[in-house]
């Protein structure tokens, strides 16, 4: 329904159509492949706002990390080198970080009770990234978090140890779940090395979405994957504000609608679709379905490490907060 609406505000006929070297562009990065179900969408964002600007107003969009890490890419916004960006927590994480609290391991194992949660405190988190020159276009998802391994089942937090898991260079809560766990020394990369890691053997651990790991040909490398979610990896479609307030009104009103519609379209394709790669990796690789005592000690961990991110990470009344939007 809502990737409908966005094509059909491709198909809005335009008043006049400027020339296209006169046409502004907003320039937004990516980690995505262009052929993925984000870049999908995205390109029906392009062409709606060409559209509707009557060729004024372009966005750019630059794939598969081509402005570098998502770091990197808030970096080159702030310099004003980059408009926009479509970001995973990580990349959140450089502008209000107290939006990856919706992140914290073993919290939200649904789409409903992080949308309940998301909806209720998402003023909050914008005023946040407001005070830091940012504007959220709109809110999206990358998948439901579960374990995917090399040559062994991962079933308690103490297979863990001895092994080498690949954490993201810049996560804020991953350091905080290792050392919980204690005896486990991951492997920080950023997303491009994470291919390479795999084919050397350097990495053997991954918590990641389905989706994720799919496209970018992670699960071909790996043998067993979880059947239990362990949280909801988030994101969104990021824009600086002087940048936007320098369009005309009408430009920005544009970039504003079209952008809501292709957030709320990607949030609802990307979650589809992840539950479609989940099922597809099923059938490729061997399912590990914990037993009640072992889904008991993931829960043990998963409270310890909130507790400690509720020391100094995140606010105590945030964690608090949130801890109870998913009972």
């Amino acid at each position: 329904m809502l990737l409908g609406a966005l094509t059909l505000l491709v198909g809005i006929a335009p008043e006049a159509r400027a020339d296209d070297a006169k046409a502004d562009k907003l320039k937004i990065g990516t980690l995505a492949p262009k052929s993925s179900p984000w870049g999908k969408v995205f390109s029906l964002w392009e062409k709606a706002v060409s559209e509707k600007s009557g060729g004024k107003l372009e966005l750019q969009f630059f794939y598969n990390g081509q402005q570098g890490d998502e770091g990197a890419m808030i970096s080159k916004m702030k310099a004003g080198q980059l408009d926009g960006a479509a970001v995973t927590a990580v990349g959140l994480s450089k502008v209000h970080k107290d939006i990856v609290a919706l992140q914290m391991p073993g919290l939200f194992t649904t789409w409903a009770k992080l949308d309940a949660a998301r909806d209720a405190l998402k003023g909050d988190f914008e005023k946040g990234v407001a005070k830091e020159g940012f504007q959220i276009l709109g809110w999206g998802d990358v998948g439901l978090y579960r374990t995917m391994t090399k040559g062994f089942a991962l079933r308690t937090p103490e297979n863990m140890k001895g092994r080498k898991p690949y954490m993201w260079r810049d996560d804020l809560i991953q350091p905080t779940f290792y050392q919980a766990i204690g005896g486990v020394t991951p492997v920080p990369l950023n997303i491009p090395e994470v291919l390479p890691g795999l084919n050397t053997g350097s990495i053997d651990v991954l918590i990641t979405p389905s989706l994720a790991a799919e496209q970018f040909q992670w699960a071909s490398r790996l043998d067993h994957i979880g059947a239990n979610v362990g949280g909801t990896a988030i994101g969104a479609v990021i824009m600086g504000s002087k940048r936007l307030d320098a369009l005309p009104a009408d430009l920005r009103t544009i970039v504003n609608d079209t952008g809501a519609v292709a957030a709320k379209a990607l949030t609802a394709r990307i979650r589809n679709e992840d539950d479609a790669a989940y099922n597809r990796l099923k059938t490729k690789m061997t399912v590990v379905d914990l037993s009640a005592d072992e889904t008991a000690k993931w829960t043990t961990l998963f409270t310890q490490v909130r507790q400690r991110l509720a020391q100094g990470t995140f606010p105590a009344d945030l964690v608090n907060k949130l801890e109870g939007f998913a009972k």
